[in-house]
């Protein structure tokens, strides 16, 4: 919009929604979980800022019906915010992944979803979703 330009402000958006503003690494720590038990594991999150701009982060990470974020097992879904990222900056977040006695052997498929925002979190720009999976023996 060259009407911002008037007034000294560069219309960043064009640039943050053609391509990917971040990069996703996720690792597990352990890497599995046992069935018919408790068990818990770490999901470790790396999120980095690939874009030439500031970005308003949060991430939403969403689990299958049989993996928790609590013991219990009742909280399937969780969005953390994280705040400003600067160019290049690299961000990490840890999760607890338990699971119980109704957790079957296989893969799991877990979705994280990073999010940058325009003002505040209800506006969004771009998302970049990204898949792990976690074995459960």
């Amino acid at each position: 919009m060259p009407i911002f330009n008037l007034f000294g402000k560069k219309d960043a958006g064009n640039e943050l929604t053609k391509g990917s503003p971040y990069k996703i690494s996720s690792e597990w720590v352990p890497y599995k979980l046992y069935s018919g038990r408790r068990s818990s594991t770490m999901l470790i999150v790396k999120i980095k800022n690939a874009t030439k701009e500031i970005l308003l982060t949060s991430l939403i990470l969403e689990l299958p019906q049989q993996l928790g974020l609590d013991e219990v097992g009742m909280i399937k879904e969780r969005e953390q915010r994280i705040g400003d990222v600067q160019p290049g900056e690299e961000r990490e977040l840890k999760f607890d992944v338990y699971g119980g006695i109704k957790t079957d052997p296989g893969e799991y498929t877990v979705t994280l979803t990073a999010m940058a925002h325009y003002r505040d979190y209800g506006h969004v720009i771009n998302a970049v979703k990204k898949r792990t999976t976690l074995s459960v023996v």
